[in-house]
């Protein structure tokens, strides 16, 4: 079990790397409001993490403005659907196997 364990992603040790994956797994796009509030984190937080994940590609960011309102949105990549994919499979694996 030990190999297992040192195989998983360290993108994605962090509860809120995994909500922000795991939001972006079932939805095109999740704003920044939409993830702050969803995700109970500071403007502060989310920006930090975010910036982590686009820095793996994991994520791609989109910035707009809606009328003079600045709009931050996310989106998986297919690099971060994969990473996300296999470490929740490891997962399961280390969980079945306990």
């Amino acid at each position: 079990m030990k190999n297992a364990f040192q195989e998983l992603n360290k993108a994605f040790e962090s509860r809120i790397r995994l909500g922000i994956m795991s939001a972006l797994m079932v939805n095109d796009f999740v704003d920044f409001n939409a993830l702050k509030e969803l995700l109970e984190l500071t403007d502060g937080n989310l920006a930090s993490h975010t910036r982590a994940l686009e820095q793996l590609a994991y994520i791609r960011v989109e910035k707009s403005f809606q009328g003079r309102k600045p709009n931050t949105r996310y989106a998986i990549t297919p690099e971060g659907r994969l990473a996300f994919e296999q470490h929740i499979a490891l997962l399961e694996q280390i969980i079945k196997g306990m």
